[in-house]
């Protein structure tokens, strides 16, 4: 939107979890990780060296990492934080690119997306670590502005693009990122008056499984979320409970745990302004969308479900860190430090990303006297 786009570490990890040592293993430990929530840890800031806004992340392993943002920056970590490499794509800081999102497969192939009207919207991509990369697309519409990127598996990608003749755009590549064509519209709800998706967090277009995935929406009357069971030839619309009503106001990121569980962040984005139904979660596959009862004190940009305890998830913005531990019924603050977007990896390694350069993993917190 034009307004902004398991080894022995995990192990350890999970002990920091729970309030107290897990008496169980596997399914014990997970439960009482899920009951407990993110108690013990914490955000532990990695020093990054640069100050860009890093609004794009994509989480590896608890090792490796990607993010994006400002001034056409890309980074990676190898790892876990220690150190970074700059691998920004060539030309990308003199053009002014502004890398709202990234997709990696692993420590040298990853998707990123610079966002913007007409050719600013462009998709890169590296197959060697960032050492190089490839121009894959360029937007040659000037009504067009694409706000964030998916991959339902390593060959199968979308991209979204605020509406173009009323209804919203979607790129589509099979070929892991190497080519992309724009996807027939016909199955396309048409937008609301204003409508549009926010670059915020690299997290207003998410998929779960081969073939589903869902956009979310803001800037008009009601801020809705949009489910494709077929990769984006058709979609199935409803409406979420976030504020809306204003360009600033709806669903800024997504999150689901699998096809049914879902998690809907946002609000209002201007610090002034307060949101005080920032949450939203689903159990049908977002056909439906229920308020939560006790939500994050403020607008929220990014959201991920943590792996080891299916009804934990973290929502991050730029007023802190809150967690559920019941899918999004409720919230509570973790962190007050400022992030845009999160990602959580299969292994237990939770990435945040933010202003300023900060990038952060979440770690067991230190005790005192050790």
């Amino acid at each position: 939107m034009r307004l902004l786009g398991v080894g022995m570490c995990a192990a350890a990890l999970l002990v920091g979890l729970v309030a107290a040592p897990a008496q169980a293993d596997g399914g014990g430990a997970e439960a009482e990780a899920g009951r407990a929530g993110l108690r013990g840890v914490g955000w532990a800031l990695k020093a990054t060296g640069k100050d860009s806004r890093f609004r794009g992340l994509a989480a590896v392993s608890r090792s490796t990492a990607w993010v994006a943002g400002s001034k056409g920056t890309v980074l990676r970590t190898g790892d876990g934080g220690r150190t970074w490499q700059d691998v920004s794509p060539p030309g990308a800081a003199a053009e002014g690119l502004e890398l709202r999102d990234i997709e990696a497969f692993d420590a040298r192939r990853a998707v990123a997306l610079s966002i913007g009207e007409g050719a600013a919207s462009r998709i890169l991509r590296t197959e060697d670590g960032g050492a190089t990369w490839t121009e894959a697309f360029r937007n040659p519409d000037p009504r067009a502005f694409y706000d964030c990127v998916t991959f339902l598996d390593a060959r199968h990608g979308l991209a979204m693009s605020d509406p173009v003749d009323g209804k919203f755009r979607i790129l589509a590549t099979d070929d892991g990122g190497r080519a992309w064509r724009v996807l027939p519209d016909s199955g396309m709800p048409a937008a609301l008056p204003g409508e549009a998706g926010f670059a915020a967090s690299g997290q207003c277009l998410v998929g779960s499984g081969p073939r589903d995935v869902w956009l979310a929406t803001g800037g008009g009357p009601v801020a809705r979320v949009l489910h494709s069971a077929d990769r984006g030839l058709t979609w199935r619309v409803a409406d979420a409970t976030l504020p809306a009503g204003d360009p600033a106001r709806g669903v800024f990121a997504l999150a689901f745990r699998d096809l049914t569980t879902g998690l809907a962040v946002g609000g209002d984005y201007r610090a002034d302004q307060a949101s005080p139904r920032a949450a939203a979660r689903s159990a049908d596959s977002g056909r439906s969308w229920s308020q939560a009862a006790t939500p994050p004190p403020a607008y929220r940009s990014g959201a991920a479900w943590f792996p080891y305890a299916r009804s934990t998830a973290l929502a991050v913005g730029p007023t802190g860190t809150d967690v559920t531990t019941d899918a999004g019924r409720t919230w509570r603050a973790l962190d007050a430090g400022s992030f845009d977007t999160v990602d959580c990896t299969a292994d237990g390694g939770c990435w945040a990303a933010g202003e300023k350069g900060r990038v952060a993993r979440l770690e067991p917190l230190r005790q005192p006297g050790r």
